[in-house]
C-alpha cells in the first residue's frame, strides 16, 4: 500500500511541483492550501508524513503544529517543515514542536524534498508526543557534541539538554579543541565532515592528548565508507552513524550503553 503523505503549502506551483514529483515516485499525495483545512485534513487523510509551509491563510504552520501536538491521535505524524525562513530561532521553534526536518524555500531542490521524505519516513515512529521517554538518564553527565548543521546540532541540543545532562557544544573541529581545554566530557558526539578542521583531525589530536585520549567518542557523517569507518575506530571512535540513518533516541541509548 502507498504511503501517504499530506502537503499544506498555499504556493500553487510549489505544491504541484512537490505533489507531482511524490506522485511519480508513488506516494499518495493530499495537497492542501489553508491552514485550518490543512489541520481538518490531517485525522481525515491519517498521512505517514506532513510537509507543512509556515506562512498559511486562516491558520500558519506553527498553530497547526501546537494544536497537532496537543493531539495524540495525530501527534506522531512525522512533520517537515516547508518555510521561507531559514533562522535558527525559527528551527528551534519547530523543533520544539516535534518536526522530522526542514526545507528552504529559497533552496528548494525536488531531490533533496524526495530524501527528505525517505528519511523521515524510514525513522522509527514514536508513541505519541508526549514526555521523552527516558527523561532524565543523563542527569550529571557531560555530554559534548560537535556539528556544524544548524538543523541537527538544534536537535541534539533538545534532545540531550531535555535528558538533563550538561552540554558542551561546539561548531567545527578548532572551536571543539578550544571547549575541551576548558573542561573534560564524559562523553563526545563527533561529525567527521567539519569546515576547516575535520573531525578525523580530532580525533587524532585527541588521541595523543593524555588529557582526552580517553574521552569515549561516537562520531557520525554522512560517510558509509568502510574505509571511512575503519580510520575513525582506529583512531579511538567507540561507533560510527550515518546521518541519513541516524535516530536521536538511539544516540542516546548509546550515550547511556557507554557512561552508564
Amino acid at each position: 500500500m502507498a504511503q501517504k503523505i499530506l502537503i499544506i503549502e498555499d504556493d500553487p506551483v510549489l505544491g504541484e511541483v512537490i505533489t507531482q514529483k511524490l506522485g511519480h515516485e508513488g506516494y499518495e499525495v493530499t495537497l492542501v492550501q489553508d491552514g485550518a483545512q490543512g489541520l481538518a485534513a490531517i485525522p481525515a487523510v491519517k498521512p505517514d508524513l506532513i510537509l507543512l509551509d509556515i506562512i498559511l491563510p486562516t491558520m500558519s504552520g506553527y498553530e497547526i503544529l501546537e494544536k497537532k501536538h496537543a493531539d495524540p491521535a495525530i501527534s506522531s505524524i512525522p512533520v517537515i517543515i516547508v518555510s521561507n525562513s531559514g533562522q535558527p530561532v525559527e528551527i528551534k521553534r519547530a523543533l520544539a514542536l516535534g518536526v522530522c526536518d526542514y526545507l528552504v524555500k529559497a533552496q528548494f531542490d525536488p531531490e533533496e524534498v524526495l530524501s527528505k521524505v525517505r528519511t523521515c519516513l524510514a525513522r522509527p515512529r514514536p508513541a505519541s508526543a508526549a514526555a521523552p521517554t527516558g527523561a532524565g538518564q543523563l542527569v550529571g553527565k557531560k555530554v559534548m557534541w560537535v556539528e556544524d548543521d544548524v538543523f541537527l546540532n538544534d536537535i541534539l541540543a533538545k534532545k540531550l539538554t531535555t535528558e538533563g545532562c550538561t552540554p558542551m557544544n561546539a561548531r567545527d573541529g578548532e572551536e571543539a579543541l578550544k571547549v575541551l581545554e576548558e573542561d573534560v566530557p564524559d562523553i563526545l558526539l563527533l561529525d567527521l565532515v567539519l569546515p576547516g578542521m575535520s573531525g578525523f583531525d580530532v580525533l587524532e589530536k585527541m588521541k595523543h592528548d593524555e588529557r582526552l585520549k580517553n574521552i569515549p567518542v561516537l562520531v557520525f557523517s554522512n560517510l558509509g565508507q568502510s574505509s571511512e569507518i575503519e580510520k575513525a575506530k582506529k583512531l579511538g571512535a567507540l561507533k560510527h552513524f550515518i546521518k541519513a540513518e541516524m535516530d536521536v533516541s538511539e544516540i542516546v541509548t548509546e550515550i547511556l550503553a557507554v557512561v552508564g
